[in-house]
Order: C-alpha cells, then sequence, then structure tokens
C-alpha cells in the first residue's frame, strides 16, 4: 500500500527536503504552505498522515491539528521551532501524535513517521491466523468496548473517538485488566520500539483518554495511577 502524505510548512526548503526523503521511501507526498491550505488538501484527498509545522499563515499547526481531530484520527507529526515543554504539551493536547523540535534530522522524521503508519495501519497484521480466527472480537472493560476489527471504540453504546496512540494505549490496558504498565512500557507502546521516554508527553496521552472514558476524569474509575510506577485499567465487571 503507498501511503499518501501531508507536509504543512512554508518553508520550502524544509518540504523539499522531506519531500525527498519520503518519497524515496515509496510515500506519496502533497504540500501545502500555510494550514487552511493543508485543510483544503485533507477536505479533497484521502492523507494517511500530516506533518505539521506550527508557526504558517493562515491557519497554524494547533489549528490545523485541532480541525483535523474533528473529522479524522489520521496520525499527526507535528515539526516545530518552538522547543518548550509547553509548546509540546499544548500539541499532544489538541491531538497530534508525536511532536519534534527544528532542527531536526531527516532521519529521524522517517523513523517518526513510519512508526506512526505501523502503529495506525497495521495493528490488524500483526495478528496471527488464529488469532484473525478468534470469534471475539470485542474486548470489554466495564461499559468500555473495542472492536479489534473495525477499531471502533464506545461506551454505553456511544462511539468515542481516539488518535492512534490512545487507541494503542487504551487496547494494550484493556487486554490486561488490572495489570500495571511502567511509563517505559507506556512509551514503548506510543513509540513502537524503544526510544527516550518522555514522561510529559506519556501524561498528556493519559489525561486525553481519561477524558474521553471517564465520568469524571479528577477521579477516574478506569485508569488508574500507580504512584512511582505508571498506569493499570481496573477490572470492572460490565454493567
Amino acid at each position: 500500500m503507498k501511503y499518501k502524505v501531508l507536509i504543512a510548512e512554508d518553508d520550502n526548503d524544509i518540504v523539499d527536503i522531506l519531500k525527498l526523503y519520503l518519497e524515496n521511501e515509496g510515500y506519496e507526498v502533497l504540500a501545502a504552505n500555510d494550514g487552511q491550505e493543508a485543510l483544503n488538501i485533507i477536505t479533497k484527498n484521502k492523507i494517511d498522515l500530516a506533518v505539521l509545522d506550527i508557526m504558517m499563515p493562515k491557519l497554524n499547526g494547533y489549528e490545523v491539528t485541532k480541525n483535523i481531530r474533528e473529522v479524522s484520527n489520521m496520525p499527526i507529526l507535528i515539526l516545530s521551532a518552538k522547543n518548550l515543554d509547553s509548546d509540546k504539551i499544548l500539541g499532544l493536547d489538541l491531538g497530534a501524535d508525536d511532536y519534534i523540535a527544528k532542527p531536526f534530522n531527516p532521519l529521524e522524521v522517517i523513523a517518526r513517521v513510519k512508526s506512526l503508519l505501523r502503529r495506525c495501519y497495521s495493528l490488524n497484521n500483526d495478528m496471527t491466523n488464529n488469532e484473525k480466527e478468534r470469534k471475539e472480537s470485542v474486548i470489554k472493560v466495564g461499559d468500555i468496548k473495542v472492536n479489534l476489527e473495525t477499531f471502533v471504540i464506545s461506551k454505553n453504546d456511544e462511539e468515542i473517538i481516539l488518535t492512534p496512540s490512545e487507541y494503542k494505549i487504551l487496547t494494550t490496558f484493556m487486554k490486561s485488566p488490572g495489570r500495571v504498565y511502567t511509563k517505559v512500557q507506556i512509551g514503548e507502546i506510543i513509540k513502537g520500539d524503544y526510544s527516550m521516554i518522555d514522561e510529559n508527553s506519556i501524561m498528556v496521552h493519559i489525561s486525553r483518554l481519561r477524558e474521553k472514558i471517564e465520568n469524571d476524569p479528577k477521579n477516574p474509575t478506569y485508569i488508574k495511577t500507580i504512584r512511582g510506577v505508571g498506569y493499570k485499567i481496573e477490572k470492572i465487571k460490565e454493567n
């Protein structure tokens, strides 16, 4: 499958270098020089992943991320000169899956793109033949259900929209209720492989997940913090 990647960046030199590397990896690349053009491209094309700069004309990367999340769960990688923790947390909080600060190594961008695409679109391909033959394609914890074939998440039969990173965390937790996952393990779940663990990013993903699945995110029933260790999802029977 040839994935289609959107680069939204007003620096043509960066667009050219990323386009070169991405096309060499076999991806189809579309480019936008401002945020509004990026949204127009997304409306008219099936985009599999978006690489967004923050400081763009018309609509900035944060605004584009927010607009994308209203209609799509595509992976979003933010690429920005704004490298403060607060900038990164804001991007992740709005729904981005990853964040790389400029200046960057193009090879790292390619590695992150591959990881995001693999996590988002190859989840079902990692199942063994025996797993695919299982009749039980739905996992449940309390009132939350996940269909592993259609990737639809619902609570009380109302669909919940998650980002790819949030989906991966939640399904991993739900497959082993009661199991505690360390921050290192959660980092591997998010990234797809071992890398430097960004605890702030993990906290943002967990916080956003709680906002979507908990009745009271500040007093969570499902995702519990194990202080000094990590997180787990409680064993809750369906009502």
